[in-house]
């Protein structure tokens, strides 16, 4: 049986499926046609029911879960995982930084962000954080550094290894967003997850989520198998960089989610119905049968 497989060419997802697509582990039979893009093109494709398994974002898994459930294995939690808001402008980042309170600032209103897509959860975020901030442009996340540096928005909202060499390219961080939602939730940030289509029969899914555990696992017991793999897609090419990556964003809650997980999940969608920026559903979020 062929799936159709949807997740990012970043360095946390190749070393999550590596075992899974190479066949380094016993796929039971199935096998998977793999389809790499950024976060919000699996956003839109899940939206469009395109693809049977796909990592999302969990901003837009709320838009997808009458069709898709979650998948204990496969997801990115963490805590000093948050995405950053970013400048080229040291004293933009100083005044926007010692910035608090409930009043912003008309000046900060009207600056120009860059963001990584509409229902990225770092966008969800950052709507929590600061609701006022309206003026964004969607960016793909990779150009979001370079849209900063020719002067086209004045804040960069970045994610996945950009995080790790903002600096090196004379920008500045303004606000870490994962601090804002640590310090308000005690929870580890949930980032994105991999769903599968929920009309599938109940033993593919608990067989395909079985799987990628398996995978996860034994990259984390071979860590090195699938370097050339990671390399040939990671957008940064240094392997120190890759890995910190990797470690930051691939760990316990990548094999199962727990109940930390589940409850981080949980509160996060509690709060996104509570302020209605996603819709209410009566559907099970998690696995049946995991949840």
């Amino acid at each position: 049986m062929k799936l159709s497989l949807g997740f990012s060419p970043c360095p946390n997802d190749t070393f999550i499926f590596d075992a899974l697509i190479h066949h380094k582990i016993d796929t039971e039979g199935l096998e998977f046609e793999v389809e790499y893009h950024d976060v919000e093109t699996l956003n839109q494709k899940a939206f469009n029911k395109e693809l049977t398994i796909t990592k999302l974002s969990y901003h837009a898994f709320a838009y997808a879960v009458e069709d898709y459930e979650l998948l204990d294995a496969g997801s990115a939690l963490g805590f000093g995982v948050g995405p950053l808001l970013i400048t080229k402008n040291q004293e933009l980042a100083q005044k926007f930084s010692a910035y608090a309170g409930d009043d912003m600032p008309e000046e900060f209103k009207t600056l120009k962000i860059g963001i990584p897509g509409k229902y990225t959860t770092a966008n969800f975020l950052l709507g929590l954080a600061y609701p006022e901030l309206q003026n964004k442009e969607i960016l793909v996340f990779s150009d979001i550094e370079s849209a900063l540096l020719n002067g086209k928005i004045d804040l960069g909202l970045i994610i996945h290894e950009n995080r790790f060499t903002y600096h090196d390219k004379g920008l500045f961080k303004v606000v870490d967003l994962g601090d804002f939602w640590e310090k308000t939730t005690e929870s580890p940030i949930p980032l994105g997850g991999i769903v599968i289509k929920r009309d599938l029969p109940q033993e593919i899914k608990e067989k395909v989520n079985r799987l990628i555990r398996q995978s996860v696992e034994y990259a984390f017991e071979n860590p090195k198998s699938g370097i050339d793999y990671i390399r040939s897609y990671a957008q940064e090419m240094e392997e120190a960089v890759m890995y910190k990556h990797i470690e930051l964003y691939v760990n316990q809650y990548s094999v199962d989610l727990g109940e930390i997980g589940k409850k981080a999940i949980t509160s996060m969608f509690n709060r996104a119905y509570q302020l209605n920026i996603v819709p209410k559903t009566e559907k099970n979020v998690f696995l049946k049968g995991n949840d």
